[in-house]
């Protein structure tokens, strides 16, 4: 069988496709294959920008990615029929929920070569009622004729067992973390220990959680610093300007680069209980040597050896990641340290993104 010439990326941003992919991307190309992206394009045409940098292809598509009514998505699926009929690829990979939904069904409608990653299960498959019903209906549709399904733990993939049939697939390590472009940082000599929380600020990811602890560390600890780096994506920007003001926390907001806020903190802290596939933040934390505090449950616990790089917290349970945070200040600088050095060698084994990128090679 000859080897496939053209391979078409769907995603629903910049980041998911070039943030998480890139590496796999130049791989491809170095390989001699054309690459075609597909995703939103951004406000000052950075998705157009950056294919040039890599050398691939770009060709615009909308993604709605909260909308939740289906048939609203249909014009999604109108673009990658459009899309996949004009560029005739040999297979196609997607990535996130819709992407998988409406690229897989499209791809069925063609006869193409489908390897879609399940990036989480999303709320779609995880709240319930019609919306999980529709959603579970959807991927039926999209997976079954797919070549391989990859997972990113073995939660969601036995989820897929038991309620969506598709012919086979693999669990990789999330989409693992590029180990040079993540070095470890040097570990902070300072007296104020700093917690930070990197993630989008919503009550999915344990913002609330987050400051709960604190709130309450903060009057029995006045030396330890709590730092939030994100986006409000739902109604908290007063409160975090709220709690900023009055010193119990210390917001930065959106920021482009997380490695200036990695170097200083001493530990990062994500009590999500969102449907994650495997969290970046932690994975990139734990990169750059620094001890993580995370949700034991999918999609976090997968980044952290128990007392030995990091603790797990019981998901929407304050009290416990205050007991978790407690603990490790009680630690001594060497156990800090430690913790971190024992997160980037776990990283080195287990998710080196190289690792993802191979796997992918082998599939085709």
């Amino acid at each position: 069988m000859s080897k496939p010439q053209t391979i078409l990326i769907l995603g629903n941003s910049r980041l998911v496709v070039f943030g998480f992919r890139g590496e796999l991307i130049k791989r491809l190309i170095d390989e001699g294959y054309r690459v075609v992206v597909s995703f939103p394009n951004g406000p000052f045409g950075q998705g157009e920008q950056e294919s040039k940098q890599y050398g691939c292809e770009f060709i615009e598509t909308e993604v709605d990615r909260r909308g939740t009514n289906p048939l609203r998505d249909l014009s999604l699926l109108r673009q990658y029929i459009h899309l996949i009929r004009k560029i005739d690829p040999d297979l196609v990979f997607t990535y996130t929920v819709k992407c998988d939904v409406y690229g897989g069904i499209a791809c069925r409608l063609f006869h193409k070569d489908h390897f879609p990653n399940i990036t989480g299960l999303g709320k779609g498959l995880s709240e319930g009622g019609v919306i999980t019903a529709v959603t579970k209906f959807l991927y039926r549709i999209s997976t079954k004729k797919s070549c391989c399904v990859f997972f990113q733990n073995s939660s969601d993939k036995s989820y897929f067992d038991k309620n969506i049939e598709y012919k086979r697939g693999t669990v990789l390590p999330g989409s693992g973390v590029n180990l040079d472009d993540h070095m470890p940082l040097p570990y902070p000599d300072t007296t104020n220990i700093i917690f930070t929380f990197i993630g989008r600020v919503m009550r999915a990811k344990g913002i609330e959680q987050f400051i709960d602890a604190a709130t309450f560390l903060k009057k029995k600890y006045h030396s330890v610093e709590f730092h939030i780096c994100g986006y409000c994506e739902e109604d908290y920007k007063s409160e975090m300007e709220r709690l900023n003001a009055e010193g119990v926390i210390v917001y930065h907001g959106l920021v482009k680069d997380t490695t200036p806020y990695e170097e200083i903190s001493h530990c990062i802290v994500l009590p999500s209980f969102h449907p994650e596939g495997v969290s970046n933040v932690l994975l990139e934390g734990a990169a750059a040597a620094r001890p993580l505090i995370t949700t034991d449950r999918p999609g976090c616990r997968e980044t952290v050896d128990d007392g030995v790089s990091g603790y797990l917290v019981r998901e929407k349970d304050s009290k416990d990641l205050i007991d978790k945070m407690e603990m490790f200040l009680d630690l001594s600088e060497s156990q800090k340290k430690e913790m971190g050095r024992r997160g980037r060698e776990k990283m080195e084994r287990e998710f080196d993104r190289n690792i993802i990128v191979n796997a992918y090679l082998g599939e085709i």
